[in-house]
């Protein structure tokens, strides 16, 4: 079974923000499509598990929001000496049921259990995202 990853998305204020993003900096080089990352300081120890299947969720203004498959993990070390990981993912971003979740730091391990639900994609278009964010808030979603 694939376990997964959790991060905050520090910046996006919407699926919509992170997609945009997303495209905007790893888009087309020279006729072709660079791969996707993030890079992050921790290399995950469970990296067979993470990598059977598994995604990093994106918490999005106090959500999960959506998720990305995670293709490969590459620790590497930076210019300053700092051992650090790329996680290198799937540039499609697939909308998830919205969970909410407390800030914390870094990434933390998901277990699938735990995982929100895929939607399907006449249900995220069902509400915009303003109205859903708001009725997130309220404690609505």
């Amino acid at each position: 079974m694939p376990l997964h990853l959790i991060k905050l998305c520090v910046g996006a204020e919407s699926v919509a923000d992170l997609d945009e993003w997303i495209r905007e900096t790893f888009g087309r080089v020279g006729g072709r499509v660079p791969e996707q990352y993030h890079v992050t300081r921790m290399v995950p120890a469970r990296r067979t598990e993470l990598l059977d299947g598994g995604s990093l969720y994106w918490v999005i203004r106090g959500n999960v929001q959506a998720r990305q498959r995670l293709l490969d993990i590459r620790p590497f070390i930076d210019d300053g000496g700092v051992r650090r990981c790329k996680l290198i993912l799937d540039p499609k971003l697939v909308p998830t049921e919205w969970q909410p979740r407390r800030p914390f730091q870094g990434w933390r391990y998901l277990d699938p259990a735990d995982a929100p639900a895929d939607l399907a994609v006449r249900e995220a278009g069902e509400l915009p995202p303003k109205l859903r964010a708001e009725l997130a808030a309220l404690g609505l979603m």
